[in-house]
């Protein structure tokens, strides 16, 4: 009683701390109670209804989620929703809607709880007489091949708030089956046959006027199949798919490929001066030059005159990129080829104008029976060499020229060796039919040369990398003072290293520049990890793949460190900053474009096309069918397109992909249903006329 009676004990910690106890459990209980969905209602008691005969036990309620299985790591790693989810109305087991005041009475699960689904798997038995999921499909599914008439139109209805809308979307038309191969600004053939063939302008891009641009859809060829996967694809791909054997006649004998069967071609990996094979050449010359290490200071490399390029497939397995050019002449299915076997390869020829790589872009350029003139016109094609060039990276000329003694061929080294020495090249080593020359570090030997001499340094106001629809120039582009573009880290670490030439920059950045790049890279890189993990992207066998909108080329640094078997050729628009710099300077390939334009590639050569943020900024420049139905051309028959976009264009790509014939399907981002982003994933199939 004395306790009792103690006044104290109102006042005292230990009643404070159990009162606010009290309180809080009770408000606990009462918004559990009050404000939880009738499907996640939090019961804590229930009684049973009393009957007449016998009164209510109290029991303790049991959880909605009892003896229910869950994937834990499929919720948490689904941060791309595939659709849109609803509301689902609740309804009672007669099928009539559940009352308000019923929704929230607990809910008990069934006794018996369903068995777990079946995951069915598919595959071959192999030569171990084990299951394996490895194998070739050598037709396209009946359900991935749609009979596409021209001239008809697809009727779409939209549903909105309280009305649905009903349109009708225009298809175009497949183009006639001449144009399977066609490259719009490479085969405009009223343009071409005005230029001359002496310095090969006819080889440069051409576009058709405005208004007679591509308004069709490419057909493949008959028998088209699925791309043999890479790597096997190094060494063999579908016949049918590149169904030209020119090649074959004129190069059998070099070992650049052969037939293989009757539906397939092969490549043994030899070149014109490298008969005995690519890998046997580059060990060649490694030992020639030893500070040639190929994958880590000799990271990207230009080969010119490619053939099938069989030098940058076997580059690949050093850790080295290599971009592969050579025209669309006599040989013109040789990019081909070199892209259906999933190696990296652009249409370019050595013309009039300056090719679309940056400055120092190249640690190697390589030139093997490359036929070109280097110095015509006070070579004027070897400067542009020397422009793309790396400060104290290597040129290796693989010709004639190098190792035959007739005059004429003697009288060609000597003005060779002539022009390098006054490109202050260094003549490193020269071996059997190979010489390899190294371009210096900085201008000094530039400034000490006479008074005079042919070719001078260029303006110091000009931007060696100004390269769209940019001439060539009879001079030295100078290296930068400061070093930039020299020093870049050794490979992989070049790869997340903020390089120099990221100050040189043009871009209005509020912060750091460094930062920036850090940004885009982390930014990239988990998104790309999402899709690996959510969207499966490994099972697709992602080979040759597209940025259209590359920034500082953070998306294709994430696909190397998501361990993607893929490269990516990243695009930089020319209504933007030029970013390219950085991008080699990475250790990655790209190219500047205009997407109001054609891309110089040939149909059907890329596995996915990534583009984000790409239409919100060229709808004002570019009409958007244009760009898409460019996109069309140059993907693959099976093969997806993503589009990161502002959700003001997509209704318009929607429309657009369905009169294509792609199958587009629109998600969220992983910021949720009301961000301004959307997702538009396209599937492309094989269309039939």
């Amino acid at each position: 009683m004395k306790l009792l009676g103690n006044v104290d004990l109102l006042t005292s910690q230990t009643a404070i701390k159990f009162a606010a106890f009290i309180f809080i459990s009770v408000s606990f209980f009462y918004l559990g109670k009050h404000w939880s969905d009738g499907s996640r209602q939090l019961i804590f008691f229930s009684r049973q209804s009393p009957s007449a005969t016998a009164s209510y036990i109290p029991t303790v309620g049991i959880s909605p989620n009892f003896n229910k299985e869950f994937n834990i790591s499929a919720l948490i790693s689904a941060t791309e929703p595939e659709t849109e989810s609803k509301p689902v109305d609740p309804v009672k087991n007669d099928g009539k809607p559940v009352s308000a005041s019923e929704a929230h009475l607990p809910q008990h699960p069934p006794t018996t709880p369903p068995p777990p689904p079946v995951i069915k798997s598919y595959g071959i038995v192999d030569e171990n007489g084990t299951m394996s999921d490895e194998f070739e499909i050598g037709e396209f599914d009946p359900n991935l091949v749609e009979n596409w008439g021209n001239g008809k139109e697809i009727q779409e209805e939209t549903k909105t708030e309280g009305a649905t809308s009903t349109f009708r979307v225009k298809k175009f038309g497949l183009c006639d089956e001449s144009m399977r191969e066609y490259i719009p600004c490479l085969d405009n053939v009223e343009a071409i046959r005005l230029k001359s063939t002496e310095k090969g302008e006819r080889f440069e891009r051409h576009c058709p006027e405005k208004g007679k641009g591509l308004n069709c859809l490419v057909p493949a060829p008959k028998g088209y199949r699925p791309p043999v996967p890479w790597p096997r694809s190094r060494d063999e791909v579908w016949f049918y798919n590149v169904p030209h054997t020119r090649l074959v006649d004129d190069k059998g004998g070099q070992n650049w490929i052969s037939k293989k069967g009757k539906d397939k071609f092969s490549f043994p990996g030899g070149g014109t001066q490298f008969i005995h094979g690519a890998d046997q050449y580059l060990n060649q010359i490694s030992k020639m030059v030893p500070e040639i290490t190929f994958g880590q200071h000799i990271r990207v490399v230009l080969d010119v005159g490619c053939g099938v390029a069989s030098f940058g497939a076997y580059l690949l397995s050093r850790n080295v990129i290599t971009m592969s050019i050579a025209p669309k002449d006599v040989h013109e299915n040789q990019i081909q080829f070199a892209l259906e076997r999933g190696v990296p390869a652009m249409a370019a020829a050595f013309a009039t104008r300056r090719l679309l790589y940056p400055s120092q872009a190249f640690d190697l350029i390589h030139c093997s029976r490359c036929r070109i003139n280097w110095t015509r016109d006070d070579g004027i094609l070897l400067l542009e060499v020397n422009r793309m060039l790396r400060a104290g990276g290597y040129f290796t000329w693989a010709a004639q020229p190098v190792y035959k003694h007739e005059q004429a061929l003697e009288e060609q080294w000597e003005e060779m060796l002539n022009l390098t020495t006054r490109l202050c090249w260094n003549l490193v080593k020269k071996e059997g039919y190979i010489a390899v020359w190294q371009k210096p570090f900085n201008n000094s030997c530039y400034l000490s040369r006479e008074a005079g001499t042919i070719p001078p340094l260029c303006d110091p106001n000009d931007d060696p990398d100004n390269v769209w629809y940019v001439d060539l120039k009879a001079c030295i582009s100078r290296i930068p003072e400061n070093g930039y573009g020299a020093n870049v880290a050794p490979w992989p670490a070049r790869l997340q290293t903020p390089p120099d030439r990221l100050q040189s920059i043009h871009i209005e950045s509020y912060i750091a520049r460094k930062e920036l790049f850090k940004a885009e890279s982390k930014y990239w890189n988990e998104i790309v990890a999402s899709y690996v993990r959510a969207l499966h992207w490994k099972k697709y066998k992602l080979r040759n793949v597209m940025d259209m909108r590359a920034g500082f080329g953070g998306f294709a640094a994430a696909m190397i460190d998501n361990q993607l078997d893929a490269w990516v050729l990243n695009v930089v628009p020319v209504s933007g900053p030029n970013t390219l710099p950085v991008i080699y300077d990475r250790g990655l390939i790209g190219v500047l474009h205009d997407w109001c334009e054609s891309f110089d590639t040939y149909p059907r050569t890329y596995d996915l096309l990534h583009a984000a943020g790409l239409f919100s900024v060229e709808r004002k420049r570019c009409n958007m069918s244009t760009i898409m139905l460019e996109m069309d051309r140059i993907l693959r028959p099976g093969g997806r397109v993503y589009i990161r976009d502002s959700l003001d264009v997509m209704d318009e790509l929607q429309d657009i992909a369905k009169a294509m014939g792609w199958h587009p399907t629109l998600r969220d981002t992983s910021e949720g249903p009301h961000a301004s982003y959307r997702i538009l994933v396209c599937d492309k199939r094989l269309l039939r006329s």
